[in-house]
Protein backbone atom coordinates (compact mmCIF):
# COMPACT_ATOMS: atom_id res chain seq x y z
CA UNK A 1 0.00 0.00 0.00
CA UNK A 2 1.42 3.42 -1.17
CA UNK A 3 2.14 5.96 1.79
CA UNK A 4 1.27 9.24 1.61
CA UNK A 5 3.65 12.25 2.69
CA UNK A 6 2.89 15.89 2.73
CA UNK A 7 4.65 18.15 0.10
CA UNK A 8 7.85 19.68 1.26
CA UNK A 9 7.77 18.33 4.34
CA UNK A 10 9.81 15.49 6.29
CA UNK A 11 8.69 15.93 9.98
CA UNK A 12 12.31 14.96 10.85
CA UNK A 13 13.27 18.75 12.16
CA UNK A 14 9.50 19.39 13.23
CA UNK A 15 7.73 20.01 16.83
CA UNK A 16 6.00 16.86 18.17
CA UNK A 17 2.75 18.23 17.59
CA UNK A 18 3.25 18.89 13.72
CA UNK A 19 5.28 15.81 13.03
CA UNK A 20 4.03 14.44 9.57
CA UNK A 21 3.81 10.58 9.52
CA UNK A 22 3.28 9.45 6.21
CA UNK A 23 -0.11 8.26 5.76
CA UNK A 24 -1.35 5.01 3.57
CA UNK A 25 -3.29 5.86 0.87
CA UNK A 26 -5.99 3.23 1.89
CA UNK A 27 -6.24 4.62 5.48
CA UNK A 28 -7.11 8.12 3.83
CA UNK A 29 -10.99 9.32 5.16
CA UNK A 30 -11.54 10.98 1.17
CA UNK A 31 -10.59 9.91 -1.72
CA UNK A 32 -9.81 11.98 -4.22
CA UNK A 33 -13.23 11.82 -6.38
CA UNK A 34 -14.66 11.97 -3.59
CA UNK A 35 -12.89 15.39 -2.70
CA UNK A 36 -14.35 16.45 -5.92
CA UNK A 37 -17.57 15.18 -5.61
CA UNK A 38 -17.48 17.57 -2.57
CA UNK A 39 -15.45 20.59 -3.72
CA UNK A 40 -16.49 21.08 -7.37
CA UNK A 41 -20.33 21.44 -6.75
CA UNK A 42 -18.90 23.72 -3.82
CA UNK A 43 -17.34 26.40 -6.27
CA UNK A 44 -19.97 25.93 -9.13
CA UNK A 45 -22.97 27.33 -6.61
CA UNK A 46 -20.26 30.16 -5.41
CA UNK A 47 -19.76 31.35 -8.44
CA UNK A 48 -23.31 31.19 -9.83
CA UNK A 49 -24.58 32.43 -6.81
CA UNK A 50 -22.10 35.09 -7.39
CA UNK A 51 -23.31 35.52 -11.33
CA UNK A 52 -26.89 35.52 -10.25
CA UNK A 53 -26.60 38.66 -7.75
CA UNK A 54 -24.96 40.79 -10.26
CA UNK A 55 -27.67 39.68 -12.96
CA UNK A 56 -30.25 40.28 -9.69
CA UNK A 57 -28.36 44.20 -9.07
CA UNK A 58 -28.69 44.84 -13.05
CA UNK A 59 -32.37 43.95 -13.46
CA UNK A 60 -33.01 46.42 -10.08
CA UNK A 61 -30.48 49.20 -11.85
CA UNK A 62 -32.92 49.42 -15.03
CA UNK A 63 -35.56 51.01 -12.54
CA UNK A 64 -33.81 53.98 -11.85
CA UNK A 65 -30.97 55.53 -9.47
CA UNK A 66 -33.23 54.89 -6.45
CA UNK A 67 -33.90 51.56 -6.50
CA UNK A 68 -30.68 50.46 -6.95
CA UNK A 69 -29.61 52.73 -4.26
CA UNK A 70 -32.34 51.54 -1.86
CA UNK A 71 -31.74 48.11 -2.61
CA UNK A 72 -27.44 48.78 -2.08
CA UNK A 73 -27.96 50.56 1.08
CA UNK A 74 -30.27 47.95 2.44
CA UNK A 75 -28.77 44.83 1.21
CA UNK A 76 -25.27 45.93 3.16
CA UNK A 77 -27.60 45.01 6.69
CA UNK A 78 -28.94 42.09 5.21
CA UNK A 79 -25.44 40.81 4.46
CA UNK A 80 -24.95 41.32 7.85
CA UNK A 81 -27.79 39.18 9.36
CA UNK A 82 -27.08 36.62 6.63
CA UNK A 83 -23.76 36.19 7.21
CA UNK A 84 -24.62 35.10 10.96
CA UNK A 85 -27.11 32.67 9.83
CA UNK A 86 -24.36 31.08 7.74
CA UNK A 87 -21.95 31.03 10.57
CA UNK A 88 -24.39 29.33 13.12
CA UNK A 89 -25.11 26.47 9.73
CA UNK A 90 -21.57 26.07 9.29
CA UNK A 91 -21.28 25.27 13.45
CA UNK A 92 -23.77 22.70 12.44
CA UNK A 93 -21.98 21.00 9.62
CA UNK A 94 -19.02 20.65 12.33
CA UNK A 95 -20.96 19.18 15.12
CA UNK A 96 -22.45 17.09 12.34
CA UNK A 97 -19.42 16.21 10.79
CA UNK A 98 -17.47 15.63 13.61
CA UNK A 99 -20.25 12.88 14.88
CA UNK A 100 -19.96 11.34 11.03
CA UNK A 101 -16.61 10.85 12.25
CA UNK A 102 -17.55 8.93 15.01
CA UNK A 103 -20.00 6.89 13.25
CA UNK A 104 -22.47 7.77 15.77
CA UNK A 105 -25.60 8.60 13.54
CA UNK A 106 -27.67 8.62 16.69
CA UNK A 107 -25.95 11.46 17.70
CA UNK A 108 -25.34 13.64 14.24
CA UNK A 109 -28.90 13.35 13.78
CA UNK A 110 -30.13 14.90 17.29
CA UNK A 111 -27.30 17.59 16.39
CA UNK A 112 -28.78 18.14 13.48
CA UNK A 113 -32.43 18.61 15.31
CA UNK A 114 -30.67 21.44 17.76
CA UNK A 115 -29.41 22.81 15.09
CA UNK A 116 -32.51 23.37 13.42
CA UNK A 117 -34.20 24.70 16.66
CA UNK A 118 -31.30 27.04 17.40
CA UNK A 119 -31.45 29.27 13.94
CA UNK A 120 -34.87 29.12 13.62
CA UNK A 121 -35.55 30.74 17.05
CA UNK A 122 -32.77 33.23 16.31
CA UNK A 123 -33.75 33.51 12.74
CA UNK A 124 -37.72 34.21 13.33
CA UNK A 125 -36.37 36.75 16.21
CA UNK A 126 -33.97 38.74 13.86
CA UNK A 127 -36.81 38.79 11.27
CA UNK A 128 -39.41 40.29 14.14
CA UNK A 129 -37.15 42.60 15.55
CA UNK A 130 -35.95 44.23 12.02
CA UNK A 131 -40.02 44.24 11.07
CA UNK A 132 -40.30 46.00 14.16
CA UNK A 133 -37.62 48.68 13.98
CA UNK A 134 -36.88 48.74 10.35
CA UNK A 135 -37.84 52.31 10.35
CA UNK A 136 -35.63 53.74 13.17
CA UNK A 137 -33.16 51.61 12.17
CA UNK A 138 -32.69 52.37 8.78
CA UNK A 139 -32.88 56.36 9.52
CA UNK A 140 -29.88 55.36 12.12
CA UNK A 141 -27.60 53.99 9.72
CA UNK A 142 -28.74 56.06 6.75
CA UNK A 143 -30.50 59.25 8.15
CA UNK A 144 -28.54 60.95 5.04
CA UNK A 145 -30.15 59.45 2.30
CA UNK A 146 -33.05 61.56 0.32
CA UNK A 147 -37.22 61.07 1.07
CA UNK A 148 -37.26 58.88 -2.12
CA UNK A 149 -34.16 56.40 -1.42
CA UNK A 150 -35.37 55.92 2.73
CA UNK A 151 -39.13 55.38 1.31
CA UNK A 152 -38.19 52.44 -0.93
CA UNK A 153 -35.84 51.34 1.61
CA UNK A 154 -38.09 50.86 3.76
CA UNK A 155 -40.42 48.10 1.63
CA UNK A 156 -37.48 46.42 0.32
CA UNK A 157 -36.25 46.00 4.16
CA UNK A 158 -39.53 44.83 5.21
CA UNK A 159 -40.31 42.42 2.47
CA UNK A 160 -36.57 40.96 2.43
CA UNK A 161 -36.31 40.81 6.37
CA UNK A 162 -39.01 38.14 6.40
CA UNK A 163 -37.25 36.06 4.33
CA UNK A 164 -34.64 35.64 7.32
CA UNK A 165 -36.05 32.54 9.05
CA UNK A 166 -36.61 30.62 5.30
CA UNK A 167 -32.89 31.81 4.11
CA UNK A 168 -31.83 30.28 7.54
CA UNK A 169 -33.14 27.04 7.60
CA UNK A 170 -31.93 26.35 3.92
CA UNK A 171 -28.70 27.61 5.12
CA UNK A 172 -28.88 24.58 7.70
CA UNK A 173 -30.15 22.00 5.25
CA UNK A 174 -27.56 22.68 2.76
CA UNK A 175 -24.97 22.30 5.62
CA UNK A 176 -26.66 19.06 6.88
CA UNK A 177 -26.14 17.56 3.39
CA UNK A 178 -22.56 19.07 3.12
CA UNK A 179 -21.95 17.32 6.72
CA UNK A 180 -22.48 14.04 5.14
CA UNK A 181 -20.23 14.68 1.73
CA UNK A 182 -23.38 15.89 -0.57
CA UNK A 183 -22.49 19.58 -1.82
CA UNK A 184 -23.99 18.64 -5.09
CA UNK A 185 -27.80 18.77 -4.25
CA UNK A 186 -28.04 21.88 -2.13
CA UNK A 187 -25.82 23.73 -5.45
CA UNK A 188 -28.91 22.39 -7.74
CA UNK A 189 -31.53 23.99 -5.37
CA UNK A 190 -29.17 27.00 -4.85
CA UNK A 191 -29.26 27.20 -8.88
CA UNK A 192 -32.77 26.55 -9.50
CA UNK A 193 -33.95 29.01 -7.22
CA UNK A 194 -31.73 31.58 -7.89
CA UNK A 195 -33.10 31.38 -11.72
CA UNK A 196 -36.52 31.79 -10.43
CA UNK A 197 -35.58 34.50 -8.53
CA UNK A 198 -34.15 36.34 -11.85
CA UNK A 199 -37.29 34.60 -13.92
CA UNK A 200 -39.17 36.80 -10.84
CA UNK A 201 -37.69 40.05 -11.00
CA UNK A 202 -38.52 40.24 -14.48
CA UNK A 203 -42.13 39.81 -14.52
CA UNK A 204 -42.18 41.95 -11.09
CA UNK A 205 -40.07 44.53 -12.07
CA UNK A 206 -40.58 44.63 -15.93
CA UNK A 207 -44.34 43.78 -16.97
CA UNK A 208 -45.89 44.68 -13.52
CA UNK A 209 -43.72 47.45 -12.61
CA UNK A 210 -43.57 46.74 -8.96
CA UNK A 211 -39.89 48.42 -8.52
CA UNK A 212 -37.78 47.26 -5.55
CA UNK A 213 -40.85 45.38 -3.85
CA UNK A 214 -40.90 43.14 -6.92
CA UNK A 215 -37.57 42.14 -5.77
CA UNK A 216 -37.54 41.77 -2.70
CA UNK A 217 -41.04 39.50 -3.34
CA UNK A 218 -39.27 37.32 -5.50
CA UNK A 219 -36.52 37.28 -3.43
CA UNK A 220 -38.71 36.28 -0.66
CA UNK A 221 -40.52 33.80 -2.98
CA UNK A 222 -37.01 31.70 -4.00
CA UNK A 223 -35.83 31.18 -0.62
CA UNK A 224 -39.67 30.26 1.05
CA UNK A 225 -39.48 27.57 -2.16
CA UNK A 226 -35.18 26.93 -1.23
CA UNK A 227 -36.36 25.59 2.03
CA UNK A 228 -39.29 23.70 1.53
CA UNK A 229 -37.61 21.83 -1.12
CA UNK A 230 -34.08 21.18 0.77
CA UNK A 231 -36.35 20.03 4.01
CA UNK A 232 -38.86 17.94 1.69
CA UNK A 233 -35.46 15.75 0.40
CA UNK A 234 -34.25 15.85 4.66
CA UNK A 235 -37.24 13.22 5.27
CA UNK A 236 -36.08 10.79 3.02
CA UNK A 237 -34.08 7.51 4.03
CA UNK A 238 -31.04 8.24 1.34
CA UNK A 239 -28.91 10.27 3.40
CA UNK A 240 -27.07 9.65 6.68
CA UNK A 241 -29.13 12.89 7.90
CA UNK A 242 -32.60 12.62 8.40
CA UNK A 243 -34.99 14.96 9.89
CA UNK A 244 -38.43 14.38 10.99
CA UNK A 245 -41.05 14.54 13.39
CA UNK A 246 -40.77 18.40 13.55
CA UNK A 247 -43.34 18.87 16.13
CA UNK A 248 -41.60 16.64 18.64
CA UNK A 249 -38.30 18.10 18.80
CA UNK A 250 -37.04 20.03 22.63
CA UNK A 251 -34.57 21.98 23.12
CA UNK A 252 -31.20 20.21 24.62
CA UNK A 253 -29.16 22.98 26.34
CA UNK A 254 -25.83 20.74 25.73
CA UNK A 255 -26.29 20.63 22.42
CA UNK A 256 -27.45 24.40 21.82
CA UNK A 257 -24.23 25.19 23.86
CA UNK A 258 -22.14 23.39 21.32
CA UNK A 259 -23.84 24.89 18.36
CA UNK A 260 -23.98 28.24 19.73
CA UNK A 261 -19.91 27.98 20.26
CA UNK A 262 -19.10 27.17 17.49
CA UNK A 263 -21.32 29.35 15.32
CA UNK A 264 -21.36 32.71 17.19
CA UNK A 265 -17.77 33.52 17.01
CA UNK A 266 -18.23 33.07 13.51
CA UNK A 267 -20.94 34.89 13.10
CA UNK A 268 -19.26 37.75 15.07
CA UNK A 269 -16.21 37.66 13.03
CA UNK A 270 -18.02 37.74 9.94
CA UNK A 271 -19.93 40.84 11.16
CA UNK A 272 -17.17 42.64 12.09
CA UNK A 273 -15.74 42.50 8.90
CA UNK A 274 -18.99 43.49 7.48
CA UNK A 275 -18.67 46.59 9.82
CA UNK A 276 -15.25 47.08 8.61
CA UNK A 277 -16.53 47.19 4.64
CA UNK A 278 -18.92 49.74 5.64
CA UNK A 279 -15.77 51.79 7.74
CA UNK A 280 -13.53 51.75 4.41
CA UNK A 281 -16.40 52.69 2.28
CA UNK A 282 -17.32 55.70 3.88
CA UNK A 283 -13.80 56.63 3.27
CA UNK A 284 -13.65 55.95 -0.29
CA UNK A 285 -16.91 57.51 -0.50
CA UNK A 286 -14.97 61.24 -0.20
CA UNK A 287 -12.99 60.46 -2.94
CA UNK A 288 -15.47 61.66 -5.56
CA UNK A 289 -17.43 59.75 -8.03
CA UNK A 290 -15.07 58.43 -10.86
CA UNK A 291 -12.93 56.96 -7.34
CA UNK A 292 -16.22 55.27 -6.02
CA UNK A 293 -17.17 53.69 -9.57
CA UNK A 294 -13.86 52.23 -10.05
CA UNK A 295 -13.34 50.95 -6.25
CA UNK A 296 -17.05 49.30 -6.90
CA UNK A 297 -15.69 47.34 -9.86
CA UNK A 298 -12.80 46.36 -8.67
CA UNK A 299 -14.41 45.11 -5.39
CA UNK A 300 -16.56 42.96 -7.55
CA UNK A 301 -13.67 41.23 -9.89
CA UNK A 302 -11.79 40.77 -6.47
CA UNK A 303 -14.99 38.85 -5.36
CA UNK A 304 -15.08 36.79 -8.47
CA UNK A 305 -11.47 36.27 -8.29
CA UNK A 306 -12.23 34.54 -5.13
CA UNK A 307 -14.83 32.32 -5.07
CA UNK A 308 -13.43 28.83 -6.05
CA UNK A 309 -11.07 29.73 -3.08
CA UNK A 310 -14.42 30.05 -0.30
CA UNK A 311 -16.07 26.87 -2.12
CA UNK A 312 -12.54 24.62 -1.15
CA UNK A 313 -12.47 26.47 1.72
CA UNK A 314 -16.27 25.67 3.06
CA UNK A 315 -15.91 21.98 2.06
CA UNK A 316 -12.74 21.73 3.85
CA UNK A 317 -14.65 22.33 7.02
CA UNK A 318 -16.43 19.00 6.64
CA UNK A 319 -13.37 17.07 5.74
CA UNK A 320 -11.35 18.36 8.56
CA UNK A 321 -14.45 18.21 11.00
CA UNK A 322 -14.95 14.28 10.26
CA UNK A 323 -10.96 13.74 10.27
CA UNK A 324 -11.53 15.20 13.87
CA UNK A 325 -14.26 13.29 14.76
CA UNK A 326 -12.59 10.09 13.74
CA UNK A 327 -9.86 10.57 15.88
CA UNK A 328 -7.11 11.11 12.92
CA UNK A 329 -5.73 14.80 13.37
CA UNK A 330 -3.07 13.59 11.13
CA UNK A 331 -5.32 13.38 8.14
CA UNK A 332 -6.47 16.63 9.52
CA UNK A 333 -3.21 17.94 9.32
CA UNK A 334 -2.65 16.46 5.93
CA UNK A 335 -6.57 17.94 4.58
CA UNK A 336 -5.48 21.33 4.98
CA UNK A 337 -2.66 21.39 2.98
CA UNK A 338 -3.51 19.40 0.16
CA UNK A 339 -7.06 21.67 -0.17
CA UNK A 340 -4.56 24.71 0.63
CA UNK A 341 -2.73 23.53 -2.30
CA UNK A 342 -6.28 23.15 -4.56
CA UNK A 343 -7.22 26.57 -3.24
CA UNK A 344 -3.87 28.37 -4.44
CA UNK A 345 -4.27 26.74 -7.84
CA UNK A 346 -7.67 27.65 -8.14
CA UNK A 347 -7.00 31.71 -7.20
CA UNK A 348 -4.01 31.91 -9.29
CA UNK A 349 -5.95 30.71 -12.10
CA UNK A 350 -9.15 32.92 -11.25
CA UNK A 351 -7.02 35.66 -10.73
CA UNK A 352 -5.36 35.49 -14.36
CA UNK A 353 -8.71 35.00 -15.92
CA UNK A 354 -10.03 38.02 -14.48
CA UNK A 355 -7.12 40.02 -15.38
CA UNK A 356 -7.46 39.19 -18.72
CA UNK A 357 -11.16 39.92 -18.87
CA UNK A 358 -10.89 42.78 -17.16
CA UNK A 359 -10.29 45.35 -19.75
CA UNK A 360 -12.97 44.18 -21.98
CA UNK A 361 -15.66 44.06 -18.73
CA UNK A 362 -14.00 47.77 -17.94
CA UNK A 363 -14.98 48.84 -21.47
CA UNK A 364 -18.37 47.52 -21.57
CA UNK A 365 -19.65 49.56 -18.35
CA UNK A 366 -18.74 53.05 -20.10
CA UNK A 367 -16.69 54.64 -17.82
CA UNK A 368 -14.54 57.48 -19.07
CA UNK A 369 -11.13 57.18 -19.74
CA UNK A 370 -9.31 57.93 -16.65
CA UNK A 371 -12.10 56.00 -14.12
CA UNK A 372 -11.03 52.70 -16.12
CA UNK A 373 -7.18 53.21 -16.23
CA UNK A 374 -8.00 53.60 -12.32
CA UNK A 375 -9.66 50.60 -12.30
CA UNK A 376 -7.63 48.40 -14.25
CA UNK A 377 -4.69 49.82 -12.15
CA UNK A 378 -5.86 48.25 -9.38
CA UNK A 379 -7.30 45.18 -10.59
CA UNK A 380 -3.30 44.49 -11.37
CA UNK A 381 -2.54 45.39 -8.03
CA UNK A 382 -4.85 42.90 -6.74
CA UNK A 383 -3.75 40.18 -9.37
CA UNK A 384 -0.17 40.04 -8.33
CA UNK A 385 -0.97 40.30 -4.37
CA UNK A 386 -4.31 38.08 -4.01
CA UNK A 387 -2.42 34.78 -5.65
CA UNK A 388 0.66 35.44 -2.66
CA UNK A 389 -1.43 35.94 0.22
CA UNK A 390 -5.14 34.82 -0.10
CA UNK A 391 -4.68 31.17 0.55
CA UNK A 392 -2.64 31.41 3.90
CA UNK A 393 -4.71 34.08 5.65
CA UNK A 394 -8.14 32.02 4.80
CA UNK A 395 -7.73 28.37 4.13
CA UNK A 396 -6.43 27.62 7.34
CA UNK A 397 -8.76 29.23 9.45
CA UNK A 398 -11.73 26.79 7.92
CA UNK A 399 -9.52 23.92 9.41
CA UNK A 400 -9.48 25.24 12.69
CA UNK A 401 -12.98 26.36 13.17
CA UNK A 402 -13.63 22.34 11.77
CA UNK A 403 -11.23 21.94 14.90
CA UNK A 404 -13.36 23.43 17.33
CA UNK A 405 -10.61 26.40 17.53
CA UNK A 406 -13.41 29.21 16.52
CA UNK A 407 -11.82 31.96 19.33
CA UNK A 408 -8.49 32.02 17.94
CA UNK A 409 -9.22 32.64 14.33
CA UNK A 410 -12.43 35.49 15.34
CA UNK A 411 -10.09 37.18 17.52
CA UNK A 412 -6.75 37.06 14.62
CA UNK A 413 -9.33 37.71 12.14
CA UNK A 414 -11.21 40.50 13.96
CA UNK A 415 -7.97 42.55 14.81
CA UNK A 416 -6.03 42.45 11.76
CA UNK A 417 -8.83 43.68 9.37
CA UNK A 418 -9.56 46.47 11.96
CA UNK A 419 -5.70 47.49 12.81
CA UNK A 420 -4.64 46.64 9.72
CA UNK A 421 -6.65 46.68 6.90
CA UNK A 422 -9.55 49.25 7.97
CA UNK A 423 -6.69 51.70 10.05
CA UNK A 424 -4.11 51.96 7.02
CA UNK A 425 -6.92 52.45 4.46
CA UNK A 426 -8.43 55.57 6.38
CA UNK A 427 -5.22 56.35 7.24
CA UNK A 428 -3.87 56.71 3.42
CA UNK A 429 -6.81 58.19 2.05
CA UNK A 430 -7.58 60.51 4.87
CA UNK A 431 -4.16 61.69 5.76
CA UNK A 432 -1.75 61.12 2.72
CA UNK A 433 -4.52 60.77 0.15
CA UNK A 434 -3.59 58.19 -1.89
CA UNK A 435 -7.00 57.25 -3.50
CA UNK A 436 -8.79 54.15 -3.83
CA UNK A 437 -5.41 52.07 -4.08
CA UNK A 438 -5.39 52.37 -0.19
CA UNK A 439 -7.86 50.04 -0.22
CA UNK A 440 -6.00 47.44 -1.55
CA UNK A 441 -2.80 48.64 0.18
CA UNK A 442 -4.70 47.89 3.72
CA UNK A 443 -6.20 44.62 2.82
CA UNK A 444 -3.25 43.22 1.10
CA UNK A 445 -1.34 43.96 4.88
CA UNK A 446 -4.40 42.29 6.32
CA UNK A 447 -3.69 39.08 4.40
CA UNK A 448 0.16 39.03 4.90
CA UNK A 449 -0.41 39.55 8.71
CA UNK A 450 -2.84 37.18 8.79
CA UNK A 451 -1.53 34.77 6.75
CA UNK A 452 1.77 34.27 9.22
CA UNK A 453 -0.41 34.23 12.23
CA UNK A 454 -2.67 31.43 10.73
CA UNK A 455 0.57 29.41 9.51
CA UNK A 456 2.49 29.59 12.90
CA UNK A 457 -0.51 28.62 14.49
CA UNK A 458 -1.29 26.01 12.15
CA UNK A 459 2.07 24.51 12.96
CA UNK A 460 1.95 24.98 16.62
CA UNK A 461 -0.58 22.24 16.62
CA UNK A 462 -2.45 24.42 19.40
CA UNK A 463 -5.67 24.08 17.15
CA UNK A 464 -5.78 20.06 17.57
CA UNK A 465 -6.59 20.57 21.28
CA UNK A 466 -10.30 21.32 21.18
CA UNK A 467 -13.15 18.78 21.85
CA UNK A 468 -16.23 19.76 20.57
CA UNK A 469 -18.48 16.50 20.91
Amino acid sequence: MKSIGLPHFSGKHLPAAVNFKPIKKDDLLFSSSQLRALLIPLMIEQLLNAFMGMADTMMVARVGSVAISAVSLTDSINTLVIQVFSALAAGGTIICSQYLGQNNSKRCNAAARQVILTVLALSTLSSILCLIFRYPLLHLIFGSVSKEVMDASLVYFFITAMSYPFFAMFQVGGALYRACGNSRFPMMIAVSTNLMNIAGNAILIFVFHYGVAGAAISTLASRIISMIWIFIYLRKDRQKIIVRHYLQMRPDAGMIKRVLFIGLPAGMENGMFQFGKLAIQSSVSTLGTSAIAAQALDVIFENLNGIAGIGIGIGLMTVVAQCIGAGKKDQARYYIIRLAVYAEIAVSFSTLLILLLGKPAIALTGMDPDTAKLCFHMLIFISIFKPLLWVPSFIPAYGFRAAGDVQYSMLVSSLSMWLCRVALTVLLIRVFHMGPIAVWIGMSSDWFVRGIIFTSHFFSGKWLKYKVV
